[in-house]
């Protein structure tokens, strides 16, 4: 995200919500109107001295005066969440882009049933906020390694959809374990599956939902990174560059997008990471090795287009709409 992408906002307060997870209200620093959001929806944050890193909006979409985000410290943090924990203040101004929605809810579903895992309620409190507003049946549950871990747990207590959240902690040995297999095995009447979380957690549960029979349409999930690959095994390719026919060699241990770089062709990214779609570019020859999260598998399965800030070729050479 480039700054004329996006416009300033001003953090108006920063808290700890759990142990590790701090949340963030933003403003406009005019004082004027947000643009709208759905749930389910992102920013992108450009963190001063740091990347640019997307959080999951998790307040009701029925606000216009504030962004509401939540950002877990990771130990192995590459700037992202270190900055916003260690470096963003109240009254700090931050650049941010609009809302942009990849995990939206399915409007004509009947039922829905959400699952969470550690920081991935964030978008999920978003749903449960506007799905609670419209009248619609929905059923959460909210898995975390212990209450002091589980961020807003006294807002969850406090809501009007309270009944309808189910808490499960690791650490508490008096209720039963969580059973999933069961939990997906009871849902009748054909609810759509929303889920967040660790990639462990996500897979887990979506592994669960297919071997129980659930649709593919009727999953969704959010990732916040690709999952890590292997990079022993990578080779060298080509990219040619369609308007000009220069070809670019993308070494065996960089990015398309730093190989590009290296020889002066930049290409919009912001996370960097397979998750944001910012940096998508057509493909008009070739076979892409997918590496990202946010491709569908329809859209995967058209190898017309790829995520050059993480995936690679499985082709000698990719010949790109640039």
């Amino acid at each position: 995200m480039s700054v004329t992408d996006g416009f300033q906002v001003r953090v108006a307060a920063k808290r700890e919500e759990a142990a590790g997870i701090c949340g963030f209200d933003l403003v406009r620093s005019d004082g004027g109107a947000l643009p709208p959001f759905s749930a389910g929806s992102h920013i992108d944050v450009m963190i001063p001295g740091g990347p640019t890193r997307q959080y999951s909006l998790c307040n009701s979409p029925a606000e216009s005066h504030r962004y509401q985000i939540a950002v877990l410290r990771d130990p192995n943090s590459r700037g992202g969440s270190a900055g916003m924990h260690e470096r963003v203040v109240i009254g700090d101004m931050l650049w941010i882009s609009a809302p942009r929605n990849h995990f939206a809810l399915a409007r004509d579903a009947e039922r829905h049933l959400l699952l969470a895992g550690g920081i991935g309620v964030t978008p999920l409190l978003c749903m449960a906020e506007s799905l609670s507003a419209s009248g619609a049946q929905f059923e959460m549950h909210y898995c975390a390694r212990s209450r002091a871990c589980t961020a807003f747990l006294e807002r969850i207590r406090q809501s009007r959809y309270a009944a309808q959240v189910r808490l499960h902690f690791d650490d508490d040995h008096d209720d039963p374990p969580f059973d999933l297999a069961a939990l997906l095995a009871r849902q009748g009447g054909g609810p759509h599956l929303y889920v967040c979380g660790p990639q462990g957690f996500m897979d887990a549960v979506l592994q669960a939902a297919r071997v129980a029979g659930w649709p593919e349409n009727r999953l969704h999930h959010e990732f916040f990174t690709a999952a890590p690959r292997a990079t022993a095994v990578d080779e060298s390719f080509e990219v040619e560059i369609a308007s000009s026919g220069e070809v670019v060699v993308v070494g065996a241990c960089e990015s398309v997008v730093q190989a590009l770089a290296r020889a002066g062709i930049e290409i919009e990214t912001s996370c960097g990471l397979g998750v944001c779609g910012t940096c998508a570019t057509r493909v008009l020859a070739g076979e892409p090795e997918h590496c990202d999260v946010y491709l569908t598998s329809e859209q995967r399965e058209a190898n017309d287009q790829f995520l050059p800030c993480c995936s690679r070729a499985k082709s000698r050479r990719l010949v790109l709409d640039l």
